[in-house]
């Protein structure tokens, strides 16, 4: 057994080859004290150079609605009308504190991923239609005195 620090991406690679290898060893052999010892390392170097970032919110809830076996309509209690819930999860609408309460208590989720921050999708906005490519919108300036 020969297990050193895990320094670059190349010994990070080696030990998951040498781990696949010892996965199933009979447990009590020197072999599964390597892979035990050898997991730990890989772990710490998995903490240290590849952190997974937590959700952001509306991805959270659709997570957890996706493993509880949950529908949108699932979730009007929570958060207040078929639409409103539809408008969370499409990312038009914030959280309110009412709602992080109401999904912490139903889905479970920790309030701290909750209140983060996210960002809303943009509107679209239209352009008249008889407007033409190369003549410009009027606008007039009214002074008010």
């Amino acid at each position: 057994m020969n297990i050193v620090p895990l320094k670059t991406n190349k010994d990070y690679e080696n030990a998951l080859k040498r781990m696949e290898f010892l996965f199933d060893v009979p447990a009590g052999t020197t072999e599964s004290d390597e892979a035990d010892i050898l997991a730990l390392v890989i772990d710490d170097y998995e903490r240290k150079h590849l952190p997974i970032e937590a959700p952001d919110p509306i991805e959270a809830i659709k997570i957890r609605m996706e493993e509880m076996q949950l529908k949108q309509s699932d979730l009007i209690n929570e958060i207040g009308g078929k639409s409103r819930v539809s408008e969370i999860l499409n990312r038009k609408r914030k959280l309110t504190v009412d709602m992080i309460r109401n999904l912490t208590s139903r889905l479970n989720l920790s309030a701290n991923i909750l209140v983060k921050d996210y960002q809303l999708t943009r509107k679209k906005v239209q352009l008249p239609t008889a407007a033409k490519p190369n003549q410009g919108l009027t606008c007039r300036y009214e002074s008010f005195s």
